[in-house]
C-alpha cells in the first residue's frame, strides 16, 4: 500500500512539475525546468514560507500545498510580475499564485485520463500543519538563475483517491442454470401474459445519408417482392408467416405457415 500511494502522489506531482515549468518560461522568457526530486535543498530555506492551497474535486477530492520560501521566490516574483522588487510582497505572491492555477490546466489533462474528470481550485494558504501529509520535493531551475526549492503537500485524501485501490479478492461464485420452463409445468403460469407481436411486410437498409432525405411522399423499396408472405415476429423472431388481409377496416393476417412448433419457443 505504501508503494501505491508514493507512486499516486510522484505521478501528480511529476505532471504538476512539467506543466508549471512551462508557465514559468512562457511567463518568464527564460526556460525553466522543474522536476521531482528526492530530496529537497532546504541550505537556500530562510525566512518564512509562502503556500498555496490546490483543492482537487471531482472523481478524486482532496488537498495539495505548494510550499516556496519567499527569500528564493522573490527573483521570480519579479519576472513573473514583469518588474523588478526589492523584497517579496502581495505581489509576488499574486503572480506565483496565478501561475500555480494556469499551471493546473496541464495537471487536469495529465491526471484525468489516468483517474476520471477532476477540477482544481487555487488560493494563497495561511500556513499548513503537516502532520500526516505526504511531501514531495521539487527542483525548480532556469538557464540564468539558482535553484528553486518547492515542497508539494498531499493530505490523506488525496493520496488515497490517487491511488489505486487493490480489489477485495473473491471466492468464486457458481452461475445456476435458470429453472426450465416446460409446457406441462410452469408454462401454464404464463398463459395470460400479453405480448406485443409484429407484422413485418419488408426492410430495407438505408444509409444515414438517406434517412436525412426523407420527407413528404418519399418512396422507399423493400426487399420483399408483391407474393412474399408477411411476418409475424415475436421479440424479433420470426414465429409465423402468412397473407395481409382486411378484418373489419383493419389489417390482418391469414397464418398459412409456422416455421418452428411455437412451443419450442419458450420450452428447452
Amino acid at each position: 500500500m505504501e508503494n501505491r500511494n508514493s507512486e499516486a502522489s510522484q505521478f501528480f506531482a511529476t505532471a504538476f512539475a512539467e506543466s508549471l515549468a512551462e508557465v514559468f518560461t512562457e511567463r518568464t522568457g527564460t526556460a525553466w525546468k522543474v522536476e521531482a526530486v528526492e530530496q529537497p535543498n532546504l541550505s537556500t530555506r530562510r525566512g518564512s514560507p509562502f503556500h498555496v492551497r490546490m483543492t482537487v474535486d471531482g472523481a478524486v477530492r482532496g488537498e495539495c500545498f505548494v510550499e516556496f520560501y519567499r527569500s528564493e521566490v522573490a527573483q521570480l516574483g519579479s519576472s513573473l510580475v514583469g518588474k523588478p522588487l526589492a523584497a517579496f510582497d502581495q505581489e509576488h505572491a499574486e503572480a506565483l499564485t496565478t501561475a500555480i492555477s494556469s499551471a493546473t490546466i496541464g495537471l487536469i489533462a495529465a491526471v484525468s485520463p489516468e483517474h476520471g474528470l477532476i477540477t482544481i481550485q487555487v488560493e494563497s494558504a495561511n500556513g499548513i500543519a503537516p502532520g500526516a501529509m505526504r511531501i514531495v520535493p521539487l527542483s525548480a531551475t532556469s538557464e540564468d538563475g539558482e535553484p528553486v526549492s518547492i515542497l508539494l503537500y498531499f493530505n490523506t485524501a488525496l493520496v488515497d483517491g490517487l491511488s489505486p485501490q487493490k480489489p477485495a479478492s473473491k471466492p468464486p461464485v457458481e452461475k445456476q442454470a435458470p429453472p426450465a420452463i416446460t409446457q406441462d409445468g410452469n408454462l401454464k403460469l404464463v398463459m395470460d401474459v400479453e405480448l406485443n407481436v409484429t407484422l413485418r411486410f419488408g426492410q430495407r437498409h438505408l444509409p444515414l445519408r438517406e434517412v436525412l432525405e426523407l420527407g413528404s411522399g418519399s418512396v422507399i423499396e423493400l426487399d420483399h417482392q408483391v407474393d412474399d408472405p408477411v411476418e409475424l415476429l415475436l421479440d424479433g423472431k420470426v414465429i409465423a408467416r402468412g397473407e395481409a388481409v382486411i378484418v373489419d377496416g383493419n389489417y390482418g393476417l391469414r397464418v398459412t405457415e409456422i416455421p418452428h412448433p411455437m412451443t419450442s419457443q419458450f420450452t428447452r
